[in-house]
């Protein structure tokens, strides 16, 4: 089992998700820089935080376009499993592997705190240590987590079971108040029809720990080490 840690000019998550995968899941881990191509070696790539490319244009377009990014594809489509965390969720979606936007949160300002998830689907590779319904409390950090999609290809994904997560209240009701950016019903966190793909604004890394207020990141983590 071998994950693989995407380095972009600018991430900034990238050694605290390596961290993370190297000595609390104790699995092997290796850091992929942007122009890499030769990456079938690895089980799982995780696309990090942070600003790929500064965020110009908009975040995640200039890191879609690179030798790694375009790689991503052919990787995805053996079936072989990549999750983007909060940056790395808007390059996913610049590089038409996951369908939808990111855009700037409705209140124009850049939200960091811990935030209530609630489980859509446990019967994907990303969340198979959890429970439907289950409540997660993993932070967020964003200015662009505003997550859009049309009206067909909502319902489309609604039917597929894309949605794996939601933005809810530490009760587990999915509210306009506990909607921390605008997202349009209140998701978190979506995968593609295959399932092997997924992307999410919430940072598990960045609750992987007791030491940093929660573990719930794990469940998120463990899912992937279940799967492969």
């Amino acid at each position: 089992m071998k994950f693989g840690v995407a380095v972009y000019p600018g991430s900034n998550c990238d050694y605290d998700t390596f961290r993370i995968i190297r000595d609390v899941l104790k699995k092997d881990v290796e850091f992929i820089d942007y122009r890499e191509q030769k990456i079938d070696k690895y089980d799982c790539i995780i696309l990090p935080g942070g600003f790929s490319f500064g965020d110009y244009l908009r975040p995640g377009t200039l890191a879609s376009h690179t030798p790694l990014s375009y790689a991503l594809k052919d990787f995805a489509e053996k079936g072989k499993f990549i999750i983007g965390i909060c940056n790395g969720f808007q390059i996913l979606t610049e590089s038409h592997l996951l369908p939808g936007a990111l855009m700037p949160n409705v209140h124009g300002k850049f939200v960091c705190k811990s935030q209530f998830l609630r489980v859509e689907n446990s019967n994907t590779p990303f969340t198979n240590q959890c429970e439907e319904g289950q409540i997660l409390n993993i932070p967020i950090a964003h200015h662009d987590g505003n997550y859009f999609v049309d009206d067909n290809t909502l319902m489309e994904m609604e039917e597929n079971e894309q949605i794996i997560l939601r933005y809810c209240d530490e009760f587990g009701n999915i509210t306009d108040e506990s909607n921390p950016n605008g997202s349009l019903k209140n998701i978190a966190g979506v995968c593609n029809k295959q399932k092997n793909v997924f992307g999410l604004m919430p940072h598990p890394e960045r609750a992987s720990e007791l030491i940093l207020g929660s573990e719930d990141g794990l469940y998120i983590l463990s899912s992937i080490v279940e799967s492969l």
